[in-house]
């Protein structure tokens, strides 16, 4: 009965992933175990219900799990996102660096009272002030570093001394900021003690347990694990991380983070706010943010959540590219938590059934083939010089044997060649970049949407970005419309114009 259940739950999950994805859904074997929603307590008729509304209220969700009691009762994907795919965590990371500090605490390597300064001897300035001198690791952790503004991040140059060199007008431990420059200082504590990054650290101690496997981290110019973003890793394992934290710590037998460490770090630490609606004002811990309801966080720019609701022994990863985090959250409180249930409930097969054919349909939504094609096939555009670097772009005609695809744009950008294949209503694979983003794995989906205007949507697959780009033809000339769904600064490009020479 049990693997009967968990081939329901594989196929249900498989089918979300829509026409771009093809072959085994599992590389290696997940991390968690599986069971239908109804034994632990949930309905399928629920569910359903609260990912057709997450489908159709927030735009770029990326993926969701959901664990019950140590085990994925509901899993789905919205194409071109996959259960395979890494997804960048940004803030998310944090909580991972937290953990590491938690562990090298429990093996003597470092204590939550040792001083950040006489860490880096020699690289502090002349004179350091009182408030420098007092900062402790455990500061770091809670945001509390005394400092007013964050410390830069230069290019080139060490990260260690532009947070030493940064002013701290504040007793350490009374004020708290955010400031990813001290998750930094963390990891760089960490590895002064240990000789490892961040990265080779935790994989004996934590990925490789966890069943961790693929992930990266990005580095500073110093060679440290950027400690407060920059690590990648899949949905399901930001649900085994969640899971270990509900479990204080230990996994399959073995305490790998001490339980008096994860208390601390998913306490209330420092005070942020009083705003009794906002999941960002309940209060702060190692790295971990309080939330309403009882639960814990670790959160990342865009929506990248690891929810943990200790009193309902569940846990929930999200992925996602969305500018209103707060809706993410409210959802969850409004549409799933009054439907995670004590006691198990009846089989559904045919809920179950429903629920499958929903989930068959989740996926990003393509441009809308409405307009008409432009006479542009076959042409070359140049571009004057300009920030993206594009010279030149042409757009082909598919295959005939091509099915599913609108044509191929080929780009020459920053002295490289691209080649984009455009899929008709549906994601296309391949390689793209595109300004901020250089080349990596992506999809994209294309369509006429007015006219001689050719939308094509690229899906950077590993990150929380989706590009759209608006080609305009007229006569001789084109322009080229971009506009990211989220970003750190303005979203919209400049347009760029074109002429055939």
């Amino acid at each position: 009965m049990k693997q009967q259940r968990f081939s329901s739950i594989l196929r249900v999950t498989l089918l979300a992933l829509g026409p771009w994805l093809s072959g085994p859904l599992f590389g290696a074997e997940p991390n968690l175990p599986r069971a239908t929603p109804e034994s632990q307590g949930v309905s399928s008729v629920a569910l359903r219900e609260f990912l057709d509304r997450a489908d159709r209220d927030i735009q770029h969700l990326h993926s969701l799990m959901l664990v019950r009691r140590g085990q994925v009762i509901a899993e789905a994907w919205w194409a071109p996102y996959h259960p395979q795919g890494r997804h960048s965590l940004f803030s998310l990371s944090k909580s991972f660096t937290s953990t590491a500090v938690g562990i090298a605490i429990a093996e003597g390597k470092l204590r939550l009272d040792d001083p950040v300064l006489a860490a880096f001897p020699g690289q502090g300035p002349a004179e350091p002030s009182n408030n420098l001198k007092a900062m402790r690791l455990s500061d770091l952790l809670r945001m509390n570093t005394g400092q007013q503004t964050e410390p830069p991040r230069p290019p080139q140059g060490s990260w260690v001394e532009s947070f030493l060199a940064h002013p701290v007008p504040f007793k350490p431990g009374t004020h708290f900021h955010y400031n990813t420059s001290a998750t930094y200082l963390a990891s760089a504590m960490l590895q002064r003690a240990t000789g490892e990054t961040l990265l080779d650290y935790l994989k004996p101690r934590l990925f490789d347990p966890l069943g961790i496997s693929g992930q990266t981290w990005e580095l500073s110019p110093e060679g440290i694990s950027t400690g407060g973003y920059g690590l990648s890793v899949r949905t399901e394992d930001i649900a085994a991380f969640g899971q270990l934290y509900l479990q204080r710590g230990e996994w399959r037998g073995r305490q790998l983070v001490p339980a008096t460490f994860i208390d601390e770090a998913t306490a209330r630490q420092t005070s942020n706010g009083s705003n009794p609606a906002s999941d960002w004002d309940q209060g702060y811990g190692y790295q971990f943010w309080r939330c309403r309801h009882g639960a814990y966080r670790g959160d990342g720019a865009f929506g990248q959540y690891c929810v943990v609701l200790p009193e309902q022994q569940a846990v929930i990863a999200i992925t996602s590219g969305v500018r209103d985090m707060q809706q993410v959250l409210n959802l969850l409180w409004d549409h799933l938590l009054p439907h995670l249930g004590d006691q198990p409930l009846p089989e559904s097969p045919g809920d179950q059934r429903a629920l499958t054919a929903l989930a068959r349909q989740l996926e990003l939504p393509h441009p809308p083939a409405v307009g008409k094609p432009a006479e542009a096939w076959g042409r070359t555009y140049h571009f004057p010089e300009n920030s993206r670097q594009l010279t030149a772009l042409t757009l082909e005609r598919p295959a005939e044997a091509a099915a599913g695809r609108l044509g191929v744009l080929r780009l020459q950008q920053g002295g490289a060649e691209q080649r984009w294949e455009l899929g008709d209503q549906r994601w296309a694979a391949g390689e793209s970049a595109w300004g901020r983003q250089g080349k990596q794995p992506s999809a994209s989906s294309a369509a006429w949407t007015g006219p001689e205007e050719l939308t094509i949507r690229t899906c950077f697959h590993e990150t929380p970005f989706v590009l759209s780009l608006k080609l305009r033809f007229a006569g001789e000339e084109v322009t080229v419309d971009s506009e990211w769904n989220v970003g750190f600064g303005p979203t919209r490009d400049q347009p760029l114009t074109g002429r055939v020479q």
